[in-house]
């Protein structure tokens, strides 16, 4: 459409804005370049644009420095000079979905009434193509939310058991290719089960989603982290030796029994975690032989008193 428009009017540049709200938009398309879109624009800096919305009818803005309609925006558009400007509303049920936007180096009179009719035709038509990407942002943002709500913990926010393994195979897929180091920390709160039904449920809640902060504080951003179930957590750490994992866990281990708790009564809480890595001296073949071996580790932190980091595997 914009192409087919700049070539029968001569236009520098022809776009269709659309419209977001009465203060912003954004360029849906632009003939100059398929690179020119997606840019937001504040409606503000375009009275002749906001003129229209008003209107609903085509404004022509000539002379574009010394136009009445462009005083407030003049040091904006000073550069533009000999230069006029065509908006036509691209309406569909009496709303402004949007505008076709023309600018043309011609002066004085720089669209002819035949011009201005061929394009308001056109812009009629071009309601499909607002319609088409509104729907298609709306599916792409639902989509989005599905995909979100599909691989995530509803409380803690974290990632879910599901997604752990998807990603955990991923990545061992990876290490082995590319021979290098991989690490799993497991995690278990310790006697969580005295915090809710101590201090009921609802607390319980608000002191799993703290700890999940704070693990996703301490980890970088390659690493995942995930609510592996009830009260415990896993992290996947690529790239990490044994050595680096054990390291990690430690500092998990402290923040999370050194932060005081919303709702908790001066109580200590601890945890207990196991480290693996791949490769290691144990017969790890896949994902999930690494995370029986972080399990085993774990296992061993509880029965070592519980409160502490267990590594197994080393190479």
């Amino acid at each position: 459409i914009v192409k087919k428009v700049a070539d029968i009017t001569n236009a520098v540049r022809c776009s269709i804005v659309l419209i977001i709200k009465e203060s912003e938009g954004y360029v849906l398309v632009s003939h100059e370049s398929p690179l020119i879109r997606d840019i937001k624009l504040d409606l503000n800096k375009y009275p002749e644009i906001t003129a229209v919305l008003a209107s609903k009818k085509p404004v022509i803005v000539e002379d574009i420095p010394n136009h009445p309609l462009m005083q407030k925006v003049k040091e904006l558009v000073k550069d533009l000079e000999n230069m006029s400007v065509l908006v036509l509303p691209i309406v569909y049920e009496e709303e402004v979905l949007g505008t076709l936007f023309l600018r043309t180096h011609r002066y004085g009179k720089g669209f002819t009434e035949k011009e201005i009719k061929l394009c308001q035709i056109i812009a009629n038509s071009a309601y499909h193509a607002i319609k088409n990407a509104r729907l298609f942002e709306d599916i792409s943002k639902e989509k989005d939310k599905m995909t979100t709500l599909a691989i995530t913990d509803s409380l803690t926010r974290l990632y879910n058991h599901n997604f752990f393994y998807r990603r955990l195979d991923e990545e061992f897929s990876r290490s082995v290719r590319y021979e290098t180091p991989l690490s799993v920390i497991m995690i278990d709160l310790d006697n969580f089960k005295k915090i809710n039904d101590t201090y009921g449920h609802r607390v319980g809640d608000l002191v799993l989603k703290e700890i999940a902060d704070i693990i996703k504080k301490l980890v970088r951003k390659t690493d995942i982290v995930a609510r592996y179930g009830g009260e415990e957590f896993a992290v996947i750490l690529p790239h990490t030796n044994l050595k680096g994992a054990e390291e990690e866990a430690e500092r998990i281990r402290e923040a999370v029994s050194s932060h005081a708790y919303a709702g908790l009564a001066r109580e200590i809480l601890t945890m207990s975690l196991g480290v693996a890595s791949y490769p290691c001296e144990n017969s790890v073949l896949n994902s999930g032989d690494l995370v029986n071996l972080a399990d085993t580790a774990l296992y061993e932190a509880k029965r070592a008193g519980k409160n502490k980091v267990i590594a197994l595997g080393r190479k």
